[in-house]
């Protein structure tokens, strides 16, 4: 998130945008990433049990992974238009639910959106927070297509680190004390 964690509200909803996807598309990802029959032979999906030609589910968390980024970067273009420092988001520690309800089609349009389901500061990375979030997938019928729950780092904009924490800090700094402080924390 390109927003400061005091600054994320709750149950705020983020539309990331829409994609086309096509039978093109579908087949040349699927022979890239997840060459399975009903991915990219669309003769021998018509056979199966999915009754013709499927997206791979990585194939719909890419695109929405992407449109979440853009999403990201055009929300820092935003606050810096408004003349705000926009906030620093960090790397995921993971995923910790990931569903794939109904099978994205050739011609479907998937619409993409994020919210901020809770948060919390870390207890292991002073200065940062934990956003647990909700990323949703409908196709163009209104029917769930994908469904994760992930979790990122997000800056704490108004952070400062306790003075037991600078000090030692400080005297990891210090070549003979610093490798005895690092072997006995470490």
């Amino acid at each position: 998130m390109t927003r400061w964690f005091e600054d994320i509200t709750i149950d705020e909803v983020f539309p990331l945008g829409s994609h086309h996807f096509t039978e093109a598309e579908i087949v040349r990802f699927g022979q890239l990433y997840d060459p399975q029959y009903f991915h990219v032979d669309p003769e021998a999906a018509r056979q199966s049990h999915f009754g013709g030609l499927v997206a791979s589910g990585w194939h719909t968390v890419s695109v929405g992974h992407r449109h979440m980024v853009d999403a990201l970067f055009a929300e820092e273009e935003r606050l810096r238009g408004l003349g705000r420092e926009p906030g620093v988001s960090g790397p995921s520690p993971g995923v910790n639910r990931m569903d794939f309800k109904v099978p994205v089609r050739p011609g479907d349009t998937v619409t993409y959106t994020l919210v901020v389901t809770g948060k919390r500061p870390s207890n292991s990375i002073p200065g940062w927070g934990l956003l647990f979030n909700t990323l949703e997938a409908t196709n163009q019928r209104g029917e769930l297509v994908y469904h994760a729950e992930l979790v990122d780092f997000s800056k704490l904009r108004d952070y400062k680190m306790p003075l037991r924490l600078r000090l030692l800090l400080a005297l990891t700094r210090i070549p003979v004390l610093g490798k005895v402080l690092v072997k006995r924390t470490g």
